[in-house]
């Protein structure tokens, strides 16, 4: 599907976005295996988040008709609406209620062998994640995923998880992942790549292991986990970049998922780039979420951040963009970049309208994404009539604003927003092939923009 962008319009109002994947991921894996009732809220209309509930549906019994149900909605929703306009419901018929869930869990050890391959779609998140939680259950299970997750690192979560106990299998270091779970113990595991997901995932398993379980961070990553896992009651244990956990059962929840900060830069850099003013309400604000946040307070723009409540251990609150702002280039630095690594394609986007270069250093982690990101934002950026590079595992883009082209997302739905944001400050109209890849993460997307004033239109 293609979109037309036709610059000069100003991109403003007060929105929300759809809820956090990340967030959405860890708490339905834990509602899953909660003993008792749990009820969640706000959960993203999106692929990604279909794959880990139909992935759960696939292992547990009481829990498993109302999340295959709450999956098949989302998946014929996307196939449906993907290049919505209807921004309330973002992409869901309006006589449903796509975005809750309810299900009963039987705990941990209610979790069952499935009679078939878990197929975890395009979510890394999903797998790595499904690792740690499975790692303790007697198999076997085989995790797979479409091309682009098969492509993906998978032994960075398989070694500490065989060191804990299990039998963790990769195909030569990716999916199709084979496990057979068994008695863990706990161990203390120091990341070599920064990666939230298999910190997640080692603190899942180190919930049904023997023993403390304790991840070492040199790098700091997002904490979703930990926070709902502390939310819930485990003795959870957090300082000086060492996160530790015991052998603990939750019970069941109520949790609303916070609006998607991630999603909310997009919303942000678009008016931005337009010279309007936009706040984003109900959004996770969590510390470790915002990195983009001092990128973008760095390039000149004036963000500012509120928070309003907590829940599951989550803060909550608003981002609110301020009209004006002369963008200048600047430099992402290699420890910073695990904290702003899904926001580079749309720090990019804005960075193609900066003053001067804009270097994304020690970027060689975007090439295991859901695509090469270095190399699909060169040719974004390239395509739209401007100029990027890679130079060995580094970003550089080009500042100086666009003339306007084609672009297409190669079916990555980050590079399809970011193509889009970008071309709304192009000189000349801009058109983007696979604009309802945005999807996957943020159903609605081009919905969102045209109610807050953009001009995008549908190519036949």
């Amino acid at each position: 599907m293609r979109a037309r962008i036709v610059p000069g319009a100003v991109i403003e109002g007060i929105v929300g976005v759809p809820g956090d994947k990340s967030i959405a991921h860890r708490w339905l894996m834990l509602a899953a295996t909660a003993r008792g009732r749990s009820r969640l809220t706000n959960l993203p209309v999106a692929l990604d988040v279909a794959s880990t509930a139909r992935c759960l549906a696939g292992v547990t019994l009481k829990a498993r008709p109302p999340l295959e149900a709450w999956a098949d909605k989302v998946s014929r929703s996307a196939e449906r609406h993907g290049f919505t306009w209807d921004v309330r419901f973002a992409g869901i018929d309006a006589d449903t209620d796509g975005a809750e869930v309810e299900v009963e869990g039987e705990g941990r050890r209610g979790l069952v062998a499935p009679h078939r391959e878990l197929d975890c779609g395009n979510s890394g998140t999903t797998m790595r994640l499904l690792v740690g939680l499975l790692a303790a259950v007697p198999g076997p299970f085989v995790l797979t995923g479409d091309a682009s997750l098969r492509s993906r690192p998978m032994e960075r979560v398989a070694e500490p998880l065989t060191a804990m106990g299990a039998e963790v299998a990769t195909t030569e270091g990716h999916a199709p992942v084979r496990i057979a779970g068994g008695p863990l113990r706990g161990i203390e595991f120091t990341t070599p790549t920064p990666s939230a997901q298999v910190k997640g995932a080692v603190l899942l398993a180190g919930t049904v292991a023997e023993g403390r379980t304790t991840v070492v961070e040199r790098t700091v990553t997002r904490d979703h986990t930990e926070r709902a896992l502390a939310a819930l009651g485990a003795p959870v244990a957090v300082a000086d970049g060492r996160v530790e956990v015991s052998s603990f059962q939750h019970p069941g929840f109520d949790g609303a998922v916070p609006g998607d900060p991630s999603s909310s830069a997009f919303v942000l850099a678009a008016a931005a780039l337009t010279g309007g003013g936009v706040v984003v309400r109900d959004v996770g604000v969590n510390p470790t979420r915002l990195g983009f946040v001092d990128v973008m307070r760095r390039m000149g723009l004036d963000v500012s951040v509120r928070a309003v409540e907590r829940r599951v251990g989550e803060p909550v609150g608003e981002i609110e963009l301020a009209p004006g702002g002369d963008l200048v280039g600047t430099t992402v630095e290699p420890m910073e970049l695990p904290l702003v690594i899904d926001e580079v394609p749309v720090l990019a986007a804005l960075a193609t309208h900066a003053r001067g270069e804009t270097w994304f250093a020690g970027a060689g982690e975007l090439r295991v994404k859901e695509s090469d990101r270095l190399s699909a934002l060169v040719s974004v950026v390239r395509g739209l009539g401007g100029q990027a590079a890679v130079e060995g595992d580094d970003l550089v883009v080009v500042g100086g604003g666009l003339r306007g082209g084609r672009a297409a997302s190669g079916g990555d739905h980050r590079i399809a927003m970011a193509a889009a944001v970008a071309a709304l400050a192009a000189e000349a109209a801009c058109e983007v092939v696979g604009i309802e890849d945005a999807a996957v993460s943020f159903p609605g997307f081009a919905g969102v923009l045209a109610t807050l004033g953009a001009r995008i239109e549908e190519v036949a």
